[in-house]
């Protein structure tokens, strides 16, 4: 499990379409008024549902990222929707309509971060931005040139993204061109996050 919106099936990261959960760092407040890690109990809520269920995704769309943007469902379950049903992510407006009435039912009932207050996923990740923060893979900005960050992220002929580490066997001929989305990571973790693989052999 990446995050309350995302997740890795068989190696593949998986953007779950239509809902924004909380980030990881993001901090909600309960009906108490008190802090929480809205972020860190979606996560936690959506791999629980999940546990060693097989769960089956439709592809929607691919993202910039190179994710796979889906609807994933455990038997006729939808995932998605039962995410912003519990209120553990928001009706993602900015690109789908179509979670919007689980979000209204989330709300009325006051459950998950509607018992509480919160701020938007969208606008929290835009406000950590503005800080110098980056608190999500799409928010990266491309550290090309940046003393430490040797790991070369390639797109092949096909639209796969690649990264090479150093000493890698392709890395001294691998090519990176910022214009084509092409970018250096720092770690490998980074790399991963965004969405490439790593170089086979």
């Amino acid at each position: 499990m990446i995050d309350g919106d995302t997740l890795e099936v068989r190696g593949t990261r998986i953007r779950l379409h239509g809902i924004d959960a909380p980030e990881s760092g993001q901090r909600c407040k309960d009906v108490a008024g008190k802090d929480y890690r809205c972020g860190q109990a979606a996560a936690l809520a959506l791999a629980d549902r999940i546990g060693k269920r097989i769960i089956t995704c439709d592809p929607r769309d691919a993202d910039r990222y190179g994710r796979i943007v889906a609807v994933c469902r455990i038997g006729s379950e939808d995932l998605n929707a039962w995410m912003a049903r519990e209120g553990h992510a928001v009706a993602y407006r900015r690109y789908a309509e179509d979670y919007v009435n689980a979000e209204l039912t989330a709300k009325a009932l006051c459950h998950g971060i509607w018992a509480g207050t919160f701020q938007g996923p969208y606008e929290w990740r835009r406000a950590q931005r503005a800080g110098g923060e980056d608190t999500r893979p799409e928010t990266v900005t491309p550290p090309t040139g940046k003393s430490g960050c040797t790991i070369k992220g390639n797109i092949s002929a096909g639209g796969q993204r690649i990264y090479h580490l150093p000493g890698s066997r392709d890395y001294a001929r691998t090519r990176v061109n910022d214009r084509a989305g092409e970018r250096m990571f720092c770690t490998e973790d980074e790399a991963k996050a965004a969405g490439w693989r790593p170089a086979r052999g």
